[in-house]
């Protein structure tokens, strides 16, 4: 595959002059030359080295001679795996290449353990992806993850009697990447989890609490919600969710610690403090 200047700086946000003055001065990237035009044409490869460089600049601080000669220095072939898998996903994203994306996430599957694939790898991906695609590539790349989380939590095999989990999304709230991993997570401590995901409306919570009977609901806010909206949104869910216990997890709730607990909720940053929590209750309710 090979692309125009004008796509590559669209892609990799850096202006096509810009580009063409780097070439000058660096001899960085080299694109090739047309034989019908000699329009400048750029490779898969030059992508990923040109975001590399662009990434050192702006996230590392290095100037711009330093950024290419580290990319000269060390290509992506010679990178310690992870970090190459890491760059060919965000490539193929910025291609919108699907099939790649395929490749890219059944090789770091293949290469790491369900811990690590899910937390040290699909996670941080799914967490960068608000400040580094534009709305069409963030909707593509996280369809992927989330499919790839669900996947993997699935595979794991349920055990039959171990207390059992009902994970949701608020309403307006469509970020269930996190509950994924916490179900992965729980999944393999014994827990059986019920996933009700996105968007999840009052009543529905309702529906699912009455019918299974979880020992704990743990409730995902991602989205950020000004004050009075939080507050009706985890009242509601609390409501409906009533008389199960509800333990809240998210940044869009980190924000809201102080109305959270004067609710009665509890909140927890992962599955280990989810599961002291439920401890804890399951301790004072067999108190005499």
């Amino acid at each position: 595959m090979t692309l125009r200047i004008r796509t590559i700086a669209r892609l990799t946000g850096i202006r096509e002059a810009t580009l063409r003055a780097w070439e000058r001065r660096y001899g960085f990237p080299r694109p090739h030359r047309s034989e019908s035009n000699n329009y400048r044409v750029y490779s898969r490869d030059e992508v990923e080295d040109i975001r590399r460089v662009a990434r050192l600049i702006q996230q590392e601080g290095l100037s711009v001679s330093e950024a290419i000669a580290q990319v000269r220095t060390t290509p992506l072939q010679a990178l310690p795996r992870p970090e190459r898998l890491n760059e060919r996903f965000w490539s193929a994203v910025m291609l919108l290449d699907g099939e790649e994306v395929t490749r890219v996430l059944d090789e770091a599957q293949a290469a790491m353990d369900m811990v690590a694939y899910c937390d040290s790898f699909l996670m941080p991906l799914l967490r960068e992806m608000g400040v580094r695609l534009d709305i069409a590539r963030e909707h593509m790349a996280s369809a992927f993850i989330r499919h790839r989380l669900r996947r993997v939590m699935d595979a794991v095999e349920t055990v039959a009697d171990g207390p059992r989990a009902l994970l949701a999304c608020p309403a307006r709230d469509h970020h269930e990447g996190g509950l994924l991993a916490l179900g992965l997570h729980l999944k393999r401590r014994g827990w059986r989890v019920t996933l009700l995901g996105a968007d999840t409306p009052p009543e529905a919570l309702h529906g699912a609490c009455s019918q299974v009977r979880p020992d704990i609901v743990a409730l995902s806010f991602v989205r950020r919600r000004e004050p009075d909206e939080f507050l009706e949104v985890l009242g509601d869910a609390m409501r409906a969710c009533a008389p199960f216990p509800i333990v809240v997890g998210g940044p869009g709730a980190r924000e809201h610690l102080k109305a959270l607990f004067t609710l009665g909720a509890q909140y927890a940053e992962s599955s280990e403090e989810l599961i002291a929590i439920w401890n804890q209750v399951r301790n004072a309710q067999n108190r005499p």
